[in-house]
């Protein structure tokens, strides 16, 4: 099978059902802790992409750092939301399975099922 990735924050009850979802089946992802290792730019860019959403899709809404940057200004462009995201990590939703050139935010943690053969 592709690789997996799981894009996981341990004090999130969803990402560990995601990450428990995936164990039960036999399977080994590749976890990022991405609040230890944030992604940059390109690398939200890509995995926008394989998501098919757009930055603001991606945004945790009830984040602190949400209402702080005034990220509900509609007139921010994605390029400048995707910024925020990559300095301020915890914005990001989460989880997030990747496999190959497809992804899927784990809410509800079965949404990553979506992606296995």
């Amino acid at each position: 099978m592709t690789d997996l990735t799981l894009y996981h924050n341990p004090r999130c009850s969803k990402s560990r059902g995601a990450l428990e979802l995936l164990q039960a089946r036999g399977l080994t992802p590749n976890v990022v802790r991405y609040l230890e290792t944030p992604l940059d730019a390109a690398q939200l860019q890509g995995l926008l992409n394989k998501l098919g959403i757009t930055a603001r899709e991606l945004l945790r809404t009830g984040e602190d750092e949400y209402k702080t940057l005034n990220l509900a200004d509609a007139t921010l462009t994605e390029a400048q939301l995707i910024a925020a995201i990559a300095a301020h990590p915890k914005l990001m939703e989460r989880p997030i399975l990747e496999v190959g050139d497809k992804a899927v935010i784990g809410r509800p943690p079965e949404n990553v099922l979506e992606l296995l053969p």
